[in-house]
């Protein structure tokens, strides 16, 4: 069985604390030989912005821009996501996106590079407010900026894929009023356990309608209500995210490396095929589980490729 991710916060790590993508250390999760061990095909790449780091959102940016360039020029298994890649080739296809929309510094010209250095998709905020939006953990009931909606309508135009993960609800409204590729790389279901971080069924249902993706993501706190969660809480919200948004809706976004806690289990991307057992044992099987395990994902990255 093959997997696809749509969310790790890796090359922070590589970055900012000495990660290694042949020989892990510490609390990293994702390797290369734990991507092998685990049948990945697909992984998006996030460049995470740090609003308490030292260095400005676009050096940030550009720092974990320039560490993804060489981690696939020094990689061969790695190859950059096109339209005619094959999971039977052995590769891992690769794609960068953004993790919080400070990173353009509310420029449309630094979306345009952004793009030009590979970036396919990007979140407009993290948990803070920022010039293009409010974020799902704050307070504010507003949507999306004048400036965000500017941006929005520019990511469409470069064909570029907005990810409404961490976003209030009152952006995704304004989000889905665009006519822009939609998806959610890492959120899980509010009608299972509620989170403000997690989507409304209004919001996975359209978000399924328009042919994106939600990718349920492992955070104990988005998953359930206890310290230590288990393969069978993140099922609970694959089985809901699959019956509202339908067949081609559901994904995996792990946030691998995004956490300091993980289902026991899967602490890392090796223990992947252990979450398609258990997704077989609750009668998500034959193409379905496929579909959900690597085909969905990949056919919306594909498109925005």
């Amino acid at each position: 069985m093959y997997f696809a991710d749509g969310h790790c916060d890796f090359l922070y790590g590589l970055v900012n604390e000495g990660y290694d993508l042949d020989s892990p250390k510490g609390m990293q999760s994702v390797a290369l030989p734990r991507l092998k061990a685990g049948g990945v095909r697909l992984q998006l790449f996030a460049a995470w912005m740090d609003a308490k780091h030292r260095l400005p959102y676009i050096q940030q940016f550009l720092a974990m821009a320039d560490a993804y360039d060489r981690m696939l020029e020094t990689h061969e298994e790695l190859v950059p996501l096109t339209e005619d890649f094959d999971p039977d080739s052995g590769k891992i296809a690769a794609m960068l996106t953004i993790e919080g929309g400070e990173a353009i510094e509310g420029r449309a010209d630094i979306l345009r590079c952004a793009h030009r250095l590979g970036v396919r998709a990007m979140s407009l905020t993290w948990n803070e407010r920022n010039e293009l939006a409010s974020p799902a953990l704050g307070r504010s009931r507003h949507g999306l900026t004048e400036l965000g909606r500017e941006i929005v309508r520019e990511m469409a135009k470069l064909g570029m894929a907005v990810d409404v993960s961490h976003l209030n609800d009152a952006g995704i409204d304004d989000v889905l009023c665009e006519d822009v590729k939609v998806f959610a790389t890492h959120s899980n279901a509010r009608a299972v356990f509620f989170s403000p971080r997690s989507h409304s069924d209004e919001h996975i249902r359209e978000i399924g309608r328009r042919g994106g993706t939600v990718g349920v993501n492992f955070y104990y706190k988005q998953l359930t209500e206890g310290r230590v969660a288990q393969i069978s809480d993140i099922v609970r919200h694959a089985e809901h995210i699959l019956k509202v948004g339908g067949e081609s809706c559901l994904a995996i976004g792990s946030d691998f490396d995004g956490m300091g806690r993980y289902p026991v289990g899967l602490e890392d991307p090796s223990g992947l095929p252990k979450l398609a057992g258990a997704f077989e044992a609750a009668g998500i099987t034959g193409e379905l589980l496929e579909n959900v395990c690597w085909r969905n994902l990949m056919r919306f990255a594909k498109s925005i490729c």
